[in-house]
């Protein structure tokens, strides 16, 4: 009950912060204690919101806001935006819905994502089911009812129509041709590297099933592949450094179990050759100790 009494008397900002003040005499740092974790009536904790999150949803919310919906925008200013492929940027052609979060792309642009084992919509990053991806026949309808004003001539066009009009209208020509050209920030003369290895996607050394992460890779392999014998090359440490291309792992799934638990790029710098990065890793421990 006391415990009770003393939260009813904090005030909004101290219930906020989790900081209280332990003693009216005691000043500076010593006088702000935590409050114990917060718990709801039935007397469990509260988990508290990951700061990030808020961020996160509030992007999703307003890409959301963007997706078509029962009616056309304020303005015929806004359609085009409106009815806009968050991939390419451009009105929709034929489209098609996510069916898990609702969200709706090009047929044409969605088509990378579904080609990977355990896809995730481009927008919010959920996984979805992609025998689950639908035409959007309303959003169809939609293009072929709504008119919208062309970027260059103004002249009003139906949605379905404005990639035709847009790649003929002269006056988007000549906004598109008096567009700045790309210049670098700070000109060099150093060539671009052609042979740097690819650290981020791997191919199933089982079946060739390509462009998967290093989770998409484990969970293809459990899948997949979890009673096949074959000794196999590790993709992931064959294409570090130190990596031996022709090593074959005895048993590859266990191998990813425990030797790939987490990513080489948070912790690895493949700028420095492994004495130096041995060299580094003791200095580091040294001052930590």
């Amino acid at each position: 009950m006391a415990s009770r009494r003393h939260r009813r008397g904090l005030t909004q900002d101290q219930r906020r912060t989790g900081l209280v003040t332990s003693s009216p005499r005691r000043r500076g740092c010593d006088a702000l204690a935590p409050v114990g974790p917060r718990r709801d009536r039935t007397g469990r904790q509260q988990r508290r919101a990951w700061p990030g999150m808020a961020m996160f949803r509030s992007l999703v919310a307003s890409a959301q806001q963007r997706q078509p919906s029962g009616g056309p925008a304020s303005g015929d200013s806004g359609l085009e935006a409106q009815y806009s492929c968050p991939i390419c940027l451009e009105v929709y052609h034929r489209p098609v819905a996510i069916g898990s979060c609702g969200h709706t792309f090009c047929g044409e642009c969605l088509q990378p994502c579904l080609q990977v084992p355990s896809p995730l919509c481009p927008l919010c990053r959920l996984p979805f089911d992609p025998k689950k991806v639908d035409k959007a026949a309303h959003v169809e309808k939609q293009l072929s009812a709504y008119k919208a004003p062309c970027r260059g001539c103004n002249k009003k066009v139906t949605l379905a129509k404005m990639r035709v009009h847009v790649s003929s209208c002269m006056k988007v020509q000549e906004q598109m041709a008096n567009c700045p050209k790309f210049v670098p920030v700070v000109p060099t003369s150093q060539p671009i590297p052609s042979t740097i290895p690819n650290r981020s996607t791997f191919s199933c050394p089982y079946c060739g099933a390509r462009n998967l992460d290093q989770q998409e890779l484990l969970k293809h392999c459990v899948d997949n592949h979890r009673s096949d014998p074959n000794r196999v090359v590790c993709p992931i440490c064959s294409a570090m450094p130190w990596g031996d291309p022709s090593y074959k792992s005895a048993n590859f799934l266990q191998h990813l179990l425990h030797r790939h638990k987490f990513s080489y790029d948070t912790f690895v710098d493949y700028s420095i050759d492994e004495e130096a990065a041995f060299q580094a890793a003791l200095a580091l421990s040294l001052s930590e100790n």
